[in-house]
């Protein structure tokens, strides 16, 4: 229990810590609730392929090997950097999309970002987020297995552990994405969204280049 709180403590702090993750759904938030839990989901989603990955020893192998570490990082980096620009880019079309989105909503129908298709990719940016970042590696493969009792069954106890990162993850991401719908007028203006996205897209390319950087230097993460 003593292992299990100050678990806890680490992962909500983690959390608390803005990362890729936090901005790919803090952008998604600015299109509508949906569009920010399909992020959220996605990023957990990738959580727990991380996790599976650590019970069957592949993160381990992974976090290990230099070269397929830093190949990891690197793909991580350019991801970012490019979805950091593409939010950007498309902020200067936020005008004809915001007159579409009226258009939209006289007409009854559901926002472009809201639509099937818009839902999918905020789900797809989340998990690839997640996927991409080294830093869950290494979460995964140091922190965890620092609250594993010797003990007991090494499996069972980072599945447990790594299923309660997941569950308070996608309660904090909740409560972060109804709480941004409080502005939900407010990030509906044209104006508002623009540099919504422009700061968001900003950070993201910042990280990528940051975690460039890293790689290019071979420092650790």
């Amino acid at each position: 229990m003593p292992d299990l709180v100050g678990f806890l403590v680490v992962v909500m702090i983690a959390y608390v810590i803005p990362g890729p993750d936090f901005f790919i759904i803090l952008q998604s938030s600015a299109s509508g609730r949906r569009a920010g839990l399909s992020a959220a989901i996605g990023a957990q989603t990738g959580l727990a392929v991380h996790m599976l990955l650590a019970v069957f020893g592949l993160s381990a192998l992974l976090a290990k090997s230099a070269m397929a570490f830093s190949i990891v990082k690197a793909a991580g980096a350019v991801y970012l950097i490019w979805l950091g620009i593409r939010i950007i880019w498309s902020s200067r079309k936020g005008r004809a999309q915001s007159d579409g989105d009226d258009q939209s909503r006289k007409s009854g129908n559901d926002r472009p970002d809201e639509t099937a298709t818009g839902l999918r990719d905020g789900f797809l940016r989340g998990l690839l987020t997640n996927l991409l970042n080294p830093k869950a590696v290494v979460f995964f493969v140091s922190v965890i297995p620092q609250f594993v009792d010797p003990s007991g069954s090494a499996v069972d106890q980072i599945l447990l552990l790594g299923t309660v990162d997941i569950v308070i993850g996608v309660l904090w991401w909740c409560a972060l994405v109804l709480l941004l719908q409080k502005f939900a007028s407010l990030l509906k203006r044209t104006t508002v969204r623009r540099w919504w996205d422009r700061a968001t897209g900003s950070l993201l390319a910042t990280a990528g280049a940051v975690l460039g950087y890293t790689v290019a230097t071979s420092k650790a993460i």
